[in-house]
């Protein structure tokens, strides 16, 4: 750890922090008596924070974004290379890495072929909204504008995509909300619905997506938005038959599927998207986080050309094109980091690892659920795995927060840092969230779950 290019004594960053910074998910009260953590560098899949202090990172940057690791040199030399030549002008014209970008992302989807560069998940996410309501007024005179979306489904932090989220605890205060937004009920197996049938539930889940709309009015409805696996919500991996029916509805119905793969896209889940374990055939899909693995800033909203053609089809209308920009989709950095992040992992066989390791953790996780009867259900796919925490197996009632909290400090005293689910779905914020880099090892995966192990045997003891 090198320090001294900040200053000699590492004490005036975090007076500076502490005076000036406003970090983001965090009460600062904690701050006027104890020092804010300050990560300074990170390699592979450790990183040290300012005293030193090193943590094998099993969330990939806090928020799964660090998909293949730190320290890659060739990652940063790209993005160089290119700021050098030519670092932004507005997405109304192209660049070389944008180009070649999309080029290389749309045949890693088969059905789609347009990609719009946005700077965030949120926006966009936004982007894909904007482009259903604008269908609405092109082709429907308006109505069909709604937007459903899925309980303990989040879609980013506009007000926006708050409208379009299904965590309560994320949206209370922020109110009042986006109209034209209708939540739909999840596809949880483990805390099914009351009523819910035993067999063929994925089924049954779907159909409930099928009675929203009949109540709505289908007349009005344009679109879907759904996560193909719950992230933040408590990593919710869909049940069989779901995802099958999903489409039926939409098919049914005229309603544009929207994916956001914002967290499961380019290899998370071990296949470069989520949705693709599921044979969805999507008409929007976007993503952020690991697309640069957190290098360069990128986002990407991805479509048909069906959706792209409805934008071109009367060129002497002045509406008739999709009236929108982002200023930092024109950064040349996002692209270049990513064309070099997809290399990275197409050479290092990083899916396959994702597959593997995957495999581990998750029989890691259930060999602690055979342990500790604390541990209620565990889940996931790929290197995107949870670990729900309940006080009664029977009941399923959830283990209060502060306590999950304290299994992800213990972890963290251990130099081993885990998430939670936190400010989520209100009472359930009990799963343990695990999303190690795609570079994960055996040890490196037999690491975190032995910290979990001994985090659970004295916070439960």
């Amino acid at each position: 750890m090198d320090s001294t290019r900040y200053s000699n004594d590492i004490t005036e960053v975090v007076e500076a922090d502490r005076a000036h910074l406003w970090h983001h998910l965090i009460q600062h009260k904690q701050f006027e008596t104890n020092d804010p953590r300050i990560i300074v560098e990170g390699k592979g899949m450790r990183v040290w924070d300012a005293k030193g202090k090193e943590f094998i990172d099993a969330v990939s940057g806090g928020v799964w974004t660090v998909n293949v690791g730190y320290g890659r040199e060739t990652i940063a030399k790209a993005v160089y290379d290119q700021l050098i030549k030519m670092n932004y002008f507005a997405n109304s014209a192209g660049s070389i890495p944008g180009s070649i970008f999309a080029k290389q992302l749309i045949e890693k989807m088969p059905g789609m072929s347009r990609v719009y560069y946005t700077n965030s998940g949120s926006e966009a996410n936004e982007k894909a909204f904007k482009m259903i309501r604008q269908i609405a007024h092109k082709r429907y005179g308006g109505k069909k504008h709604k937007i459903l979306f899925r309980d303990r489904d989040y879609h980013g932090g506009t007000l926006a995509t708050m409208s379009a989220g299904g965590q309560d605890e994320r949206v209370m205060q922020y109110g009042p909300l986006a109209p034209g937004f209708v939540r739909v009920p999840h596809c949880m197996e483990y805390r099914k619905q009351d009523g819910a049938p035993v067999e063929n539930y994925g089924i049954w889940a779907a159909n409930q997506i099928e009675e929203v709309i009949l109540r709505e009015g289908a007349d009005t409805v344009g679109g879907l938005c759904l996560e193909p696996v719950t992230a933040g919500g408590g990593v919710i991996t869909p049940p069989e038959g779901y995802w099958e029916r999903v489409q039926e509805i939409c098919k049914k119905y005229d309603v544009l599927l929207h994916i956001d793969e914002v967290v499961c896209g380019i290899g998370r889940t071990g296949t470069w998207f989520g949705y693709q374990h599921y044979g969805i055939k999507p008409d929007f899909v976007t993503m952020a986080k690991g697309v640069a693995s957190g290098y360069a800033a990128i986002a990407c909203c991805v479509t048909t050309e069906a959706v792209f053609d409805m934008f071109k089809d009367d060129a002497a209308d002045p509406m008739n094109y999709f009236r929108d920009i982002s200023t930092f989709g024109g950064c040349t950095a996002g692209p270049a980091a990513a064309i070099e992040n997809m290399r990275i992992i197409e050479d290092e066989g990083l899916l396959a690892n994702t597959v593997k390791m995957g495999d581990r953790a998750l029989a890691n996780l259930q060999a602690l659920m055979d342990k500790h009867r604390v541990v209620g259900d565990v889940r996931g796919k790929g290197l995107f795995l949870g670990a729900e925490l309940v006080v009664d197996r029977k009941t399923k009632e959830a283990v209060d927060e502060k306590r999950v909290q304290a299994v992800v400090a213990d972890c963290m005293a251990q130099g081993v840092i885990i998430g939670a689910t936190n400010r989520s779905v209100p009472g359930l914020n009990n799963t343990l969230c695990l999303s190690p880099a795609l570079i994960a090892t055996a040890d490196d995966i037999d690491e975190i779950t032995g910290a979990i192990d001994k985090a659970l045997t004295r916070v439960f003891s």
